[in-house]
């Protein structure tokens, strides 16, 4: 454990663009193949290179993001903004959760729909209104114990969840 908490500590934006290389596109393939229920791959080895690559770069936006979204919260308890119980543990981590869902969230996912049609060689936008509403009935909920554990795990975890949403789309279409 020590080993991961010293490699995430000294290559935050690394280890944020390997975690989500790994995990967001093996949620893909997962998802994929459970609505196709058979293993398969979502698309040629070119473009899962291209994948790959993409959730890499995301892994980077999110860092930033994460980060920013932390200091934001934090700036608005300084000013009183936000309830007094919004400052530490769960409260805090929800506080962060739902303006980084409301205020980043959108674009993330409308940018990685744009890297998706690049590397496919598509436009479609299609599902991504489905996309935003798990803002509020996933991502919200899974963030808030995301950001109320120590930093150093904040962006493995969201990984992980990336691939755990996957897991439950693949499951949910028919």
């Amino acid at each position: 454990m020590s080993v991961y908490i010293n490699w995430v500590i000294n290559n935050p934006l690394l280890s944020a663009a390997v975690q989500f290389a790994i995990l967001g596109t093996f949620g893909e393939i997962i998802s994929f193949s459970l609505r196709r229920k058979r293993p398969a791959m979502p698309c040629s080895f070119p473009q899962l290179v291209g994948k790959i690559a993409a959730w890499a770069v995301l892994g980077i936006i999110i860092k930033y993001g994460f980060t920013g979204m932390t200091g934001f919260t934090r700036a608005l308890l300084e000013h009183n903004f936000l309830p007094a119980f919004m400052a530490t543990g769960v409260g805090f981590g929800f506080a962060v959760s739902v303006l980084t869902n409301i205020f980043f969230g959108p674009q993330m996912m409308f940018f990685h729909r744009l890297e998706d049609n690049l590397i496919l060689w598509k436009w479609n936008m299609g599902g991504l209104t489905t996309a935003w509403w798990t803002l509020i009935w996933f991502w919200i909920p899974a963030h808030t114990i995301t950001f109320s554990l120590p930093k150093e795990f904040q962006i493995g975890l969201a990984a992980v969840w990336s691939l755990a949403l996957g897991i439950i789309l693949g499951l949910a279409k028919k």
